[in-house]
């Protein structure tokens, strides 16, 4: 399963649109997201604007592969449970945001095992096809979550200001 999420602040019509048209492609895919408040409906994925914080954390748990903007609290919510995170930076260039602090974030994590960084809708869609489908990534098993994720965590709460260099 993939589970995408735009957070809770504003809508992400470049991700949802290109999840949604890439599913259409892959029918066979489960594709959940949160959208957020948006004016487009997706066709070809599973959806909610909004979701609980508890079925938030159960697709996180169901999911093979996250797929969302540069948030933090994504990416540290995904790679805690060790799930494949694709992120898809919102632009300011394009209105998606007031200015580039996600390109930056997602410069900064792109060299972590388990993150993606698509540049674009068409390497999302070419992450999506080189990894998620309906076949799970290598599983993370929970005894192995530690050994594998305190560099993303401590990356990002490095990149954060939460720890020292």
């Amino acid at each position: 399963m993939i589970f995408a999420t735009v957070g809770t602040q504003l809508p992400f019509d470049r991700l949802i649109r290109s999840l949604d048209e890439w599913a259409a492609q892959n029918p066979h895919t489960d594709v959940f997201a949160q959208i957020g408040h948006t004016d487009y409906t997706p066709r070809h994925i599973r959806w909610e604007k909004t979701i609980s914080a508890e079925a938030f954390r159960a697709n996180l748990e169901k999911c093979n592969t996250v797929v969302a903007h540069a948030g933090m609290g994504t990416i540290i919510s995904a790679a805690e449970l060790g799930k494949r995170i694709v992120i898809l930076p919102r632009r300011a260039n394009l209105g998606e945001h007031r200015n580039d602090h996600q390109l930056a974030t997602a410069s900064r994590l792109s060299h972590l095992n388990g993150l993606v960084v698509a540049d674009d809708c068409d390497h999302l869609a070419r992450e999506l096809d080189n990894g998620s489908g309906s076949l799970p990534q290598s599983r993370v098993e929970p005894s192995n979550r530690l050994a594998i994720s305190p560099s993303l965590i401590s990356e990002i709460r490095w990149f954060a200001g939460l720890e020292p260099a």
